[in-house]
């Protein structure tokens, strides 16, 4: 198990860059896949990004060329950078980690089993 501990949300305006940070506390963080999702209300958590343990990311068509999943190893932290923010980005952003794996299975929420508490992005338009 990792705990995990989102950080960097806020309100900004259209157009605007917000860094989210993810801190994890416990095993090996090199070895854990991160994922960031968000849940917008009335609506189900989706897929944002992924940091895969060997360095490589995924992202969702929605985001893109806008967001950067990066990662600090030594710091065991990950780092969601947002630029050119839209009103519809405005979620609940979370952080997740699982040990070890590949696959379609972590675009989804169920392939994790560690998560944050979440922190919230509002985007004004």
């Amino acid at each position: 198990q990792v705990q995990l501990a989102e950080s960097g949300g806020g309100l900004v305006q259209a157009g605007d860059s917000l860094r989210l940070s993810c801190a994890a506390a416990g095993r090996t963080f090199s070895g854990y896949v991160m994922g960031w999702f968000r849940q917008a209300p009335g609506q189900e958590r989706e897929f944002v990004a992924i940091s895969w343990s060997d360095g490589s990311t995924t992202y969702a068509d929605s985001v893109k060329g806008r967001f950067t999943i990066s990662r600090d190893n030594p710091e065991n932290t990950v780092y969601l950078q947002m630029t050119s923010l839209k009103p519809e980005d405005t979620a609940v952003y979370y952080c997740a980690a699982k040990f070890g794996g590949w696959g379609s299975k972590f675009l989804r929420p169920s392939g994790y089993n560690n998560w944050g508490q979440g922190t919230q992005v509002t985007v004004s338009s």
